[in-house]
């Protein structure tokens, strides 16, 4: 019983710390992200914010913005980054 009880308590501790990090694989190479679901929506949310505020900035002083997509072949593969003009 006590094995038991010690391989569930083991159980989940290891697929609670598993559950907070993130594996990207891309162009740059492997990154993991140790921050947790909860600070990667928080986050998620400023940038959504902060996009939202500058083209509101832009529109309320009657700038005329494009955006730019350029792509590009890397050795790792295509990239294409995305960039807002504003005249």
């Amino acid at each position: 019983m006590k094995r038991f009880a010690l391989g569930i308590a083991a159980a989940l501790l290891v697929s609670g710390s598993a559950y907070a990090q993130s594996i990207k694989i891309g162009p740059g190479g492997v990154s993991v992200d140790p921050r947790t679901p909860h600070e990667r929506r928080v986050d998620r949310e400023i940038r959504r914010e902060e996009r939202r505020d500058r083209y509101e900035r832009a529109r309320y002083r009657g700038e005329r913005c494009r955006t730019v997509t350029t792509r590009e072949e890397t050795r790792h593969g295509m990239v294409r980054r995305t960039t807002r003009i504003c005249d």
